[in-house]
């Protein structure tokens, strides 16, 4: 089973992966840093630098329409930011 769910495709990353050669991914919760390093060398064929990781917990939203009052709840994630070694890249939109 892979760790990786998906990359991190937003404005904010894109930038920070053009200037700083950083790139974000959605990870397993229960990954940790040195698997993360270990699959993103073996699936993308980079070197890996530096991982770090955030864990972000789900809210509450609650949204009004026609049929009423309806409360849910996003999920909680965890993210990877990872650092190539200069010269080293990802490209996500290859496979299109």
């Amino acid at each position: 089973m892979s760790i990786i769910i998906k990359p991190l495709v937003t404005e904010k990353m894109n930038s920070i992966s053009e200037k700083q050669n950083k790139f974000g991914f959605i990870v397993l919760p229960s990954a940790n840093k040195i698997e993360i390093r270990k699959e993103i060398e073996e699936r993308y064929n980079v070197t890996v630098l530096a991982v770090n990781t955030a864990r972000y917990a789900g809210k509450n939203k609650t949204r009004y329409t026609k049929a009423g009052l309806i409360k849910g709840r996003t999920n909680a994630f965890k993210k990877a930011i990872v650092t190539l070694k200069e010269g080293d890249t990802i490209d996500f939109y290859s496979n299109i």
